[in-house]
């Protein structure tokens, strides 16, 4: 089992094709655990914040809705 250790680096050098299967991982969503698919809902979650142009198809995933602060 992956663990939720995945660093800023690890983020940086992540590519498009690596996305792909993640995002594909959570739309099928078939673990065998739910903790399984919240570590991977936490790496496209980092992902979005750190390289958001990477994420723009797969935003449905993350559940997150715009806000404003003001």
């Amino acid at each position: 089992m992956k663990t939720l250790n995945f660093t800023e680096q690890d983020v940086d050098r992540i590519t498009d094709a690596e996305v792909a299967n993640l995002a594909k991982r959570l739309e099928q969503d078939d673990y065998k655990t739910a903790f399984e698919g919240l570590e991977d809902w936490h790496l496209l979650r980092a992902i979005a914040f750190r390289r958001p142009e990477m994420v723009e198809s797969y935003l449905f995933l993350l559940d997150m809705e715009a806000y404003d602060e003001a």
